[in-house]
C-alpha cells in the first residue's frame, strides 16, 4: 500500500507585495499549483494570504477598495476609520448608503438623478429656469459643474454617457431617445435651443455629431460650449489641438 505524502507550503508575502496583487488571485495561483504535478494534495490555508488578523476588517477594506479613486491604503485607512467611529455614526453611514441607492432614481425629463419623492427634479421644476435652453451633458457631475458657475439658468438633459463603438456603448445605450421624445412633446414647444456640453474626447465628437444630426431638422438651434485656452495658462505650453480650436471659436470684441 503506497502512503500518500501531504506536502505543506509556507508562503511568505512582503508587505509591497501585498499592497500590489490581490488576495483572492494569490489564492487562486495557489490552488491552481496544488493540481500541478506531484503536489496533488497541496493545502493552502486562509490565514496565510490575509492581510489582517480579522476577517471581517479584510472584507471592509477590499469592498471601499472597489470605489473609484480608492487605493488599497486609503481603504485601509478608511476602514480603520470606520471602527473608530461611535455605533450609531456607523449606523447612520450606512443608512445613508442604503437611501441613495434605494430612493434615487433618474428624473423623468432631464435624466439627473433626483429623490423618488421629487420628480420631476427641482431644476425641472423650477419656475425659475430658461426653458427655452436645454444643455445636454454626459453625466450628473457635469450639471453640478455648470451650477457651481451659477451662469447657466436653462434646462438640463444627461446622456449617461457618450457613444463608445469600442466600449459596447452604442446610441441605444444613451439617453437620446428621451431627448428626442422630451423635444418633440408638449413641453419641447418651448425649447428653442440645444447646447451641447460634451467632454472635447473622441468619443464625445462623435456623440456631438450624431446629435446634430438628429436635432437639426426639428428645426432647433443647435450650438456647442467653447473650446479654447484656459484662464491662467500660457500660448507657449498650448498644444496645438486647442490652440486651433480657440481660433476657430474666437468672439468678437
Amino acid at each position: 500500500m503506497n502512503l500518500k505524502r501531504k506536502f505543506v507550503i509556507h508562503l511568505f508575502i512582503s508587505r509591497s507585495s501585498l499592497d500590489t496583487y490581490h488576495t483572492v488571485v494569490g489564492k487562486n495561483l495557489l490552488e491552481g499549483l496544488s493540481h500541478w504535478r506531484g503536489f496533488p494534495y497541496l493545502h493552502v490555508s486562509n490565514h496565510l494570504l490575509m492581510r489582517y488578523t480579522s476577517q471581517a476588517i479584510e472584507v471592509l477594506v477590499e469592498e471601499f477598495a472597489k470605489l473609484p479613486g480608492i487605493g488599497k491604503k486609503t481603504a485601509q485607512r478608511l476602514a480603520l476609520h470606520i471602527l473608530r467611529e461611535k455605533t450609531e455614526d456607523v449606523e447612520r453611514f450606512a443608512k445613508a448608503l442604503l437611501d441613495a441607492k434605494e430612493k434615487v432614481v433618474y428624473c423623468v425629463e432631464c435624466q439627473n438623478m433626483t429623490d423618488n419623492t421629487a420628480n420631476p427634479c427641482i431644476i425641472c421644476t423650477s419656475p425659475k429656469r430658461n426653458r427655452a435652453l436645454v444643455c445636454v451633458v454626459e453625466s450628473p457631475s457635469d450639471v453640478i459643474a455648470f451650477e457651481k458657475t451659477n451662469q447657466y439658468s436653462g434646462l438640463y438633459h444627461v446622456l449617461h454617457g457618450v457613444i463608445s463603438p469600442l466600449d459596447g456603448v452604442g446610441p441605444d445605450d444613451l439617453k437620446i431617445k428621451e431627448l428626442l421624445a422630451r423635444l418633440s412633446g408638449e413641453k419641447g414647444q418651448h425649447i428653442k435651443e440645444v447646447i451641447l456640453a460634451l467632454n472635447p474626447t473622441v468619443e464625445g465628437e462623435t456623440t456631438v455629431l450624431y446629435l446634430t444630426r438628429l436635432l437639426k431638422p426639428l428645426g432647433l438651434k443647435v450650438s456647442r460650449i467653447a473650446r479654447g485656452i484656459p484662464i491662467g495658462s500660457e500660448l507657449e505650453y498650448t498644444d496645438e489641438a486647442t490652440l486651433t480650436r480657440a481660433l476657430e471659436g474666437r468672439a468678437e470684441v
